[in-house]
């Protein structure tokens, strides 16, 4: 790691490990939203932020916000943050790598006496992963005033029974009645671990995010017959299981060939189900759900044509019913702005450290964030491309030289 940085590594190491140490203790490491653990490590948060010299509040959308008020009034907010709530079993980084290091450049800002031109503020934002409502990011949809009406009615078990998200909200120290929709951000910058491989593999400091990746989610339903699995010839049948398992490594196929292009895609069979599921009965009915990612429209569109090409063959080839896969959800793919990536890549440069363009097959609270204000954001290195598992791990010093990014970034932010 370069030498000629402003931020603390040892102090963004002892953060880490005590919120690390705030966990389920069965289930290493687990802070979900809106559970009592959650909050035990919200209290932590807050605490480091006031120590930090940081004006803390909990916004409408139940957001935590270390408030640095700047030397020119009403010159608006420049904002960095990630989240701290976790994944079942695996959230040692995600997220928490970049609320600390957001928090880190505020105390560097103090020990150098910098006083900016802009407001400041570091946010750990609510729910980014999804949440025990079944919904993710909401409290960078609602601080953006992207979040839907509907899904304050979403219900889910908790201690205190069944509560709907209104009162999760509620409990969390946030006003769901309010709408959001900021308008005093500026920028927003956001460091995150990757959760790949290519840093390491490449032997690259820092990523730059050009773009979040869109997200759709398509549902096929395999019709066949079921039949005794004894009696039943082999020529003479009609196995929706068969049929799913060529439409499986079709899209394994299509989606292999639309990654070699130039433009970044992915897909994945994540949910499967079959009927009657029964050792002795050939399987009568298969429901699949594909998760697809594409930064360029058009991609996706192939993607889309293809799949419906492989169905129709295969039902013919097979002679099963399957119909037309069936959109059931998308998220838009999200660019970062250009003049916040150049800007990241020039303060990578002034620092010594090697940086390279990326796309983010991930969803983020930078997505939401871009809807108000330029954005972008920092990827550092992933051991071995782990995460949302209990193996997740980034090295210390990554992260510090990403937080030594922020730092300077934000500076020249405030000139701008």
């Amino acid at each position: 790691m370069t030498s000629n940085i402003a931020v603390n590594a040892d102090r963004i190491a002892t953060d880490i490990d005590a919120l690390a140490a705030i966990t389920e203790p069965d289930k290493p490491w687990t802070r979900r939203a809106f559970t009592p653990m959650f909050l035990r490590g919200r209290d932590y948060a807050e605490k480091i932020f006031r120590e930090a010299g940081l004006k803390t509040r909990i916004d409408a959308a139940g957001n935590l916000i270390g408030r640095r008020k700047g030397k020119v009034e009403g010159k608006g907010t420049l904002m960095l943050g990630s989240h701290t709530d976790t994944v079942p079993n695996g959230g040692r980084f995600d997220g928490i790598a970049g609320v600390i290091a957001a928090l880190e450049v505020a105390r560097a800002l103090r020990d150098a006496g910098i006083e900016l031109e802009h407001d400041l503020e570091i946010v750990d934002f609510l729910a980014e992963e999804v949440s025990i409502f079944g919904v993710s990011c909401i409290g960078s949809r609602g601080m953006t005033g992207v979040r839907p009406q509907e899904w304050l009615e979403r219900t889910a078990d908790t201690e205190d029974g069944n509560v709907d998200l209104a009162e999760g909200i509620r409990k969390v120290g946030g006003d769901p009645a309010d709408a959001g929709g900021r308008t005093d951000i500026k920028a927003f910058l956001e460091l995150h671990i990757e959760q790949g491989t290519v840093l390491e593999r490449e032997k690259v400091d820092i990523g730059i995010v050009g773009a979040i990746t869109g997200i759709s989610r398509y549902e096929i339903l395999i019709e066949g017959r079921a039949d005794h699995a004894g009696t039943t010839p082999m020529n003479a049948r009609y196995d929706a299981l068969s049929a799913a398992s060529l439409v499986v490594l079709g899209i394994e196929r299509i989606a292999r060939e639309l990654a070699v292009g130039p433009s970044y895609f992915a897909g994945t069979v994540g949910e499967f189900s079959m009927e009657p599921n029964a050792a002795n009965v050939i399987p009568s009915h298969v429901r699949m759900l594909i998760d697809a990612r594409a930064v360029e429209p058009a991609v996706m569109e192939s993607f889309v044509a293809q799949l419906s090409e492989l169905c129709a063959e295969t039902a013919t080839e097979r002679h099963v019913t399957i119909a037309e896969p069936r959109r059931v959800s998308n998220a838009a793919p999200t660019p970062m702005s250009e003049m916040m990536t150049d800007l990241l890549a020039s303060s990578a440069t002034r620092i010594g450290a090697t940086s390279r363009p990326m796309v983010s097959g991930a969803g983020h609270d930078a997505a939401f964030l871009s809807k108000v204000a330029p954005a972008a954001m920092i990827f550092i290195a992933s051991k071995d491309g782990r995460s949302h598992a209990a193996e997740e791990w980034s090295e210390n010093d990554a992260i510090t030289l990403g937080a030594a990014v922020l730092y300077e970034a934000l500076l020249e932010l405030d000139k701008k």
